[in-house]
Parts: structure tokens; sequence; C-alpha cells
């Protein structure tokens, strides 16, 4: 075979080529733009369990997200830190949010230098949104300190 005996060029093939390219590049690019808005979805999602059990009124259950151990009233002296009753003045009926009816996710953002992340939640509709820091390496939920 020598250079007089090459294939026929054929654009079909040519346009069916430069199409799979495309596609390859433009399926990268959805699943990467996919990939980075939901960044924060496991700790978003861990929040937004947390406060529909306060919803709920199921605040057991709710201080077992917080502390990422649902089985916390096996052992309660481990959180003698922050106890269930300081949890539920805090989140309560007689808290700082009173009883929660509605809540929505807003966001997350990852703060330069933190090991977690602030979940920005509207809370029954305020203007003033609550904060809660969600540690990334155990998924346990804080007060932000932002």
């Amino acid at each position: 075979m020598n250079l007089l005996d090459a294939p026929a060029y054929d654009p079909g093939a040519e346009r069916r080529r430069k199409l799979r390219t495309t596609a390859i590049i433009l399926f990268v690019f959805v699943v990467a733009l996919f990939l980075y808005i939901n960044r924060y979805w496991p700790e978003e999602h861990a929040v937004d369990r947390f406060f529909s059990a306060i919803e709920k009124h199921d605040f057991k259950t709710a201080y077992g997200i917080w502390m990422h151990d649902p089985q916390w009233e096996q052992h309660p002296q481990k959180y003698a830190r922050y106890p269930f009753n300081e949890f539920y003045n805090d989140w309560g009926p007689g808290g700082e949010w009173g009883i929660v009816r509605t809540h929505k996710v807003e966001g997350a953002l990852h703060p330069k230098g933190g090991s977690g992340v602030v979940v920005v939640v509207e809370v029954n509709g305020r203007a003033e949104p609550a904060r809660v820091w969600v540690e990334k390496s155990d998924k346990t939920l804080s007060f932000s300190p932002y």
C-alpha cells in the first residue's frame, strides 16, 4: 500500500468523530458542574434531617443527628459537654427559634481554613437564618462560629 492507495476522505466519519468528542466534553462538563453544585450535599442533608426531626418534635432523634450518634441514649455520659437537657433548652419550644414549623436549607459554604461547612437554614420564614456548623470528618453538628 502506498500513498496513492489511501482510502477516500469520508466527511461523515469526520463529523461523527467531532460530534462524539464534543458530546464527551459536554458530558464531562455537566458531570463536573453537577458535582460542584452538590459538593456540600451530605452536610446539607444532615441539617435538613435535623430540622425535620425538630419540626416533628422528635428531639431525641434530633439530638442523635446533632451528635451523629443514633444510639446516644446508650451512653449519655459521652456527651456531658452538651447534654440533652441543654440541647432541649436551645432547640425546644422555649429556645431561640421557638416552635420550628418550617425550614428551608438555603445553602452551605466552606470557610477558608475551616474543617467543616456552615449550612444556612431559613427557619419559620424569619429574616435572620440559622447557621449550623457541620464537621466534615464526622458529620457532627454544632452552632456556627461564623
